[in-house]
């Protein structure tokens, strides 16, 4: 937007709106209504087929007290004994116990699970890869050929996860909502399905923007979302935007 309006002067405010800020905006809350409303159906298939949550117990060997001073001013320390504490999520992970056709319930979920992640990143594939077309033209411009421009994106991509994904993914997987196997499962469904969806009609939408939804959804489900991160999340969507214009404007005068 903004090295349209300092190319040519103007945009196609109307067309934009439709075409990218409508589904921009739109998706999280689709994302965020579906797992509200199926995270709920799966829990409850997931009674009536029997298979429950788990309960771990932790259990360590306790602290050491000091039970005497020596002359030299050192202690003499004696052990606590074992000390035993029920378990939640931010101590132990909670898995599932029954069985499905004769597989352990666990052992379907980690997979799915698995399964899940991969059809995220093949949507993130379908929905994204369209958005480097301007850096292959440009590329193609200064006399790069296409296939090599094609890697040194690639190869950029890569730098920029090995780089700082890990903070995202931290702040995705464990700052939004505390999750088990099958609420992460759930906000992956969601996710694919609305990014493909998204993708197979032209709509340009974000993996992120989706992904978040569906978290921001199963924390007001559980009663466990984290208001206070997603409203920095919520934040950062909204000044991203007007920053990223303002910025391309000034740098199309300095290159150009």
């Amino acid at each position: 937007v903004g090295a349209g309006i300092a190319s040519v002067g103007s945009v196609n405010l109307s067309n934009l709106g439709q075409s990218f800020f409508l589904p921009l905006a739109v998706s999280p809350f689709l994302s965020f209504g579906l797992t509200a409303l199926l995270y709920p159906v799966f829990k409850k298939t997931r009674h009536i087929l029997g298979v429950e949550r788990q309960t771990c117990v932790c259990v360590s060997e306790g602290s050491y007290v000091p039970v005497m001073m020596r002359t030299d001013g050192s202690a003499v320390l004696k052990s606590s004994g074992l000390q035993i504490a029920a378990g939640n999520l931010d101590d132990c992970e909670q898995r599932y116990n029954g069985k499905l056709l004769g597989i352990g319930a666990q052992t379907i979920l980690d997979w799915l699970h698995f399964l899940s992640s991969g059809m995220v990143s093949f949507a993130r594939g379908l929905n994204d890869t369209p958005k480097i077309v301007a850096l292959l033209v440009s590329a193609k411009a200064v006399g790069l050929d296409l296939k090599l421009a094609m890697v040194i994106v690639g190869v950029a991509i890569a730098c920029g996860g090995l780089i700082s994904a890990k903070k995202v993914a931290s702040t995705m997987s464990d700052k939004i909502v505390p999750m088990n196997h099958g609420q992460g499962f759930t906000a992956n469904l969601i996710t694919a399905l609305l990014v493909t969806v998204a993708s197979k009609f032209g709509i340009p939408v974000s993996t992120t923007h989706v992904s978040c939804g569906s978290l921001f959804g199963l924390g007001a489900v559980t009663k466990q979302g984290r208001w206070k991160v997603i409203r920095t999340i919520i934040f950062a969507w909204f000044i991203t935007l007007p920053v990223a214009a303002i910025f391309s404007y000034i740098v199309y005068f300095i290159v150009s």
